[in-house]
């Protein structure tokens, strides 16, 4: 569906009519589209209400910002009745809990790995030392100086359409991004190489869309919830805790993946386990802690505790901390 209604300025609440908060961007305005038309064809009117958010009137360097620059706005229309809900790129919001509002669904997740767009159709393997790489992330900048290829990292800010375009002017040898924003836009064919979790474990709840509504609204928390896909919604809390326990924020070096995957018994039986892996890494690519575990998908939260334990034993807090104080 095309079709979006979009308003700057939100309108009073009208009988039956759903309004969702988001971002402006294209990205966010596509992700709460694509809401907005699974709402629509279950028979629930809806239109998007743009919010703007501190990120989005900032230059500065997220990490810099602080945490929940891109949500906040968007959760004080929900408590304020601007919007009735609100969608966000899950990895955005603040892993410390809200109990105005409630998730109310995790929609299918797309995949959350971390994509490379380099010039000339370049795999990472094959830029040169020396290469100039642009990324948002700090996550993404320690991972890749871990490589040891010796590649020079630069921040970047903007859209992805600004983002690419820094490869294409020749500004920059290459970008990551996230694949899943690529993917919504239509634009895979700009991936020269799809990082796999062996190179660049991707931020927790990378590729996860939130849905979120105030907790009180118990009516809209039922119809949001049939767009709740089960197994992101298991990865995305096993990550997120792991992220919460590690006492992280959204833009740390932390890296987690979890996928719930099937195994066979003994007996030939096959089941259900979840799989989780995760990384620490300092700033400068100097050190890497990496663990991972496998656990029961109904009790994701245990899993993400248990990994998170792991690597606390093996100094990521220290890590952490040690990025904390340079100045």
């Amino acid at each position: 569906m095309n079709d979006i209604l979009v308003t700057r300025d939100p309108l009073p609440a009208r009988e039956g009519l759903l309004r969702i908060g988001t971002r402006g961007s294209l990205l966010a305005t596509t992700q709460a589209g694509h809401i907005r038309d699974q709402l629509v064809v279950r028979g629930h009117a809806a239109e998007l209400v743009i919010i703007s958010t501190e990120g989005d009137r900032s230059d500065r360097p997220v990490a810099e910002i602080g945490v929940g620059v891109f949500t906040a706005a968007l959760r004080e229309a929900i408590a304020d009745g601007r919007v009735d809900m609100a969608v966000h790129s899950y990895k955005d919001l603040p892993t410390a809990p809200d109990g105005r509002f409630v998730i109310a669904a995790i929609p299918p997740r797309e995949d959350p790995r971390d994509a490379l767009v380099a010039r000339d159709g370049l795999v990472l393997g094959e830029l040169p030392a020396g290469s100039v790489i642009g990324t948002s992330s700090v996550r993404r900048a320690a991972q890749l100086r871990a490589l040891g290829l010796g590649l020079e990292i630069r921040p970047l800010r903007g859209n992805l359409d600004t983002r690419l375009n820094r490869v294409s002017s020749g500004d920059l040898d290459a970008i990551v991004v996230a694949r899943a924003g690529l993917a919504r836009l239509g634009r895979l064919g700009d991936v020269t190489e799809t990082l796999e979790p062996v190179q660049m474990l991707p931020a927790p709840a990378q590729g996860a869309l939130a849905v979120e509504c105030r907790a009180g609204d118990t009516g809209l928390v039922a119809l949001l919830s049939e767009l709740d896909d089960p197994d992101s919604r298991t990865a995305v809390t096993a990550e997120r805790t792991l992220l919460a326990d590690l006492e992280a924020g959204c833009s740390a070096p932390v890296g987690a993946i979890a996928e719930v995957v099937e195994s066979i018994d003994d007996d030939g039986r096959v089941f259900e386990e979840l799989s989780l892996r995760a990384c620490v890494a300092a700033a400068d690519g100097s050190e890497v802690i990496r663990a991972s575990g496998i656990g029961n998908p109904d009790r994701p939260a245990e899993l993400g505790l248990a990994v998170a334990a792991e690597l606390v034993e093996l100094g990521a807090r220290e890590v952490m901390s040690n990025e904390r104080d340079k100045p």
